[in-house]
């Protein structure tokens, strides 16, 4: 029995992953941990798959920050810094943070799916789809 000092743990097995998020093309988004799925009121993650030779759209995370890890393939984050697209290359054991509102793309060079696990400071997936990494960022 749950009481104010013993919450209940709740496990999701990856099978029961969902694809009922906000989704950017060139990618899938798949919820675990979320408001929807156990109940969370301040985190999401999840587990996203990038094709091989695939770019995901532009796109920000609202006011969520957002931290991934590099489960397996090479993915490339890319961001606009002033008028430079940076790009970060990595590998599998990497981790990539992103602060909110931050533009940014992923891609995925390779010949093997790219496979990240996501958390974000929300309990639902947040996901604002862009024209361009330029794209102005309404903010609150």
């Amino acid at each position: 029995m749950a009481d104010d000092w013993h919450g209940e743990l709740r496990h999701v097995r990856g099978a029961e992953l969902t694809g009922e998020t906000s989704q950017t093309s060139g990618m899938t988004r798949l919820e675990a941990i979320s408001g929807k799925t156990v109940g969370s009121s301040k985190l999401w993650t999840g587990k996203t798959l990038v094709a091989p030779a695939t770019n995901s759209g532009d796109h920000h995370h609202g006011e969520t920050e957002t931290s991934i890890y590099v489960v397996s393939g090479n993915p490339v984050f890319v961001f606009a810094d002033g008028e430079d697209e940076v790009r970060l290359e990595t590998e599998p054991g990497d981790f990539i943070f992103v602060p909110p509102y931050a533009p940014h793309r992923e891609e995925n060079p390779g010949d093997t799916e790219a496979v990240v696990v996501i958390s974000r400071t929300s309990q639902e997936g947040v996901v604002v789809n862009l024209p361009s990494l330029w794209a102005p960022v309404d903010r609150p």
